[in-house]
């Protein structure tokens, strides 16, 4: 039980556990199905993912209050694109968090299986995960470690911002945090200089290292060494390869996010409006049979990005207030397009 609810009635809740899903600094986690239904309950759901944490990884304070900190910030968010935090209790060897299971694991898993991800897929997750940040950052949360292996797959495709172990609530307009967190690879340079503190445009980065993960296969700043790595954020160097063929629509929304001073970032209203994300409509679901291989032909059609060169799209970081009329009107003139492909289980 939950201990805030340590003078209600008591129900023993029976659970069986099942597979081994993954396991991170600290916790591991499973699947886990519950074996009689609760009558309170207000969700059906029978299976969950569980997340355990030995308190013998509690011993230091930081430690507590970082787990702490976790389920206060977690279980205050409730949107279609967070995993839902359903409750935590605890025994005299562990804390438990049980949270929705996402059957189709992480971002992380499909790139690794199919080695890049077709721009239309790309479109797709991107575009939910800018929706879902935008909730994310309207609760005054900065997620802190948004990578691949924290966005996580439902059944029907849909992405879900997991993980919220760094996240760090902002009390007051103008605060910035100083400590220095996340994954090296994603990390903003404003993470790796303490001096002036980081803010939500973390996270407005670490969507750019997560679209050119998606389309490339490896991030942008990925070197042998971290210091190597860590030398390369700082001065925002970073190449598109040319066995990799990307629109330049991408590339334009990638190097808006990757820029070094997080005041010049585009932000996530700017996402949205970006021609990557606006000028052809976003599929609405995506086909469960691109776990293996990519989207067909006919599929990826009706949603790929016309050619144009790179010259043609707007230098500025910010964007112009001609260039956004410009693209509402191409946005309105663009008929909705219907999936016309049916869905296939692999």
């Amino acid at each position: 039980m939950n201990p805030e609810d340590a003078d209600l009635p008591r129900k023993i809740v029976r659970y069986q556990r099942g597979r081994f899903l993954g396991k991170g600094g600290f916790a591991k986690c499973y699947e886990v199905r519950r074996l009689e239904p609760i009558e309170t309950e207000e969700h059906q759901n029978t299976t969950w993912a569980l997340k355990v944490v030995p308190k013998a990884n509690l011993t230091r304070t930081k430690a507590r209050q970082k787990l702490t900190s976790e389920i206060k910030i977690h279980r205050s968010l409730d949107h279609e694109g967070v995993v839902r935090f359903d409750r935590y209790f605890e025994d005299k060897e562990n804390v438990y968090i049980m949270l929705d299971i996402c059957q189709n694991q992480s971002l992380s898993d499909l790139v690794k299986r199919r080695k890049r991800l077709h721009e239309v897929e790309a479109r797709f997750y991107i575009h939910q995960l800018v929706k879902a940040m935008e909730y994310v950052h309207q609760h005054k949360v900065i997620h802190r470690d948004l990578k691949l292996g924290n966005l996580f797959l439902t059944e029907r495709m849909g992405l879900k911002v997991g993980d919220f172990g760094l996240a760090a609530q902002v009390f007051y307009q103008g605060e910035r945090k100083r400590t220095v967190c996340g994954t090296p690879n994603y990390l903003a340079p404003e993470v790796l200089d303490t001096a002036d503190g980081h803010s939500y445009e973390v996270d407005f980065w670490s969507i750019g290292v997560i679209l050119y993960t998606m389309l490339h296969g490896r991030p942008p700043f990925e070197s042998q060494e971290v210091k190597q790595t860590y030398k390369k954020i700082k001065a925002g160097a970073f190449q598109f390869p040319d066995h990799v063929q990307t629109c330049s629509y991408s590339k334009d929304f990638i190097k808006k996010c990757l820029i070094v001073d997080p005041l010049k970032r585009m932000n996530l209203a700017e996402m949205l409006q970006h021609d990557f994300l606006s000028l052809v409509p976003i599929p609405k679901q995506i086909p469960v049979s691109t776990l293996v291989c990519p989207p067909a032909a006919a599929f990826a059609k009706q949603y790929t990005l016309p050619t144009r060169s790179m010259a043609a799209v707007s230098p500025s970081p910010m964007g112009s207030t001609g260039l956004r009329q410009q693209r509402m009107l191409q946005h309105m003139q663009t008929a909705p397009m219907e999936n016309v492909l049916r869905q296939v289980r692999t």
